[in-house]
């Protein structure tokens, strides 16, 4: 601590930091991004049949592709 100050102005900032500590607790950082998205599309029946194309398109599967462009 600086010799030089008050006790008032001491315990000013720390009564500014303890305030600033408990607004950080009373308001945390949401999680990362992808735990905040994980799940939220597991009801959406088009979630199912986009998996489905990133599967094909993965393992060199164009007839689902081919399949999809005939419609």
């Amino acid at each position: 601590m600086i010799p030089n100050t008050s006790l008032e102005e001491r315990l000013a900032a720390v009564e500014a930091m303890i305030a600033e500590l408990q607004k950080k607790i009373a308001d945390p950082q949401p999680a990362n991004w992808l735990q905040q998205i994980t799940g939220s599309f597991k009801d959406e029946p088009a979630f199912e049949e986009v998996l489905a194309y990133g599967r094909a398109i993965r393992q060199g599967d164009e007839s689902l592709l081919e399949a999809q462009d005939e419609l």
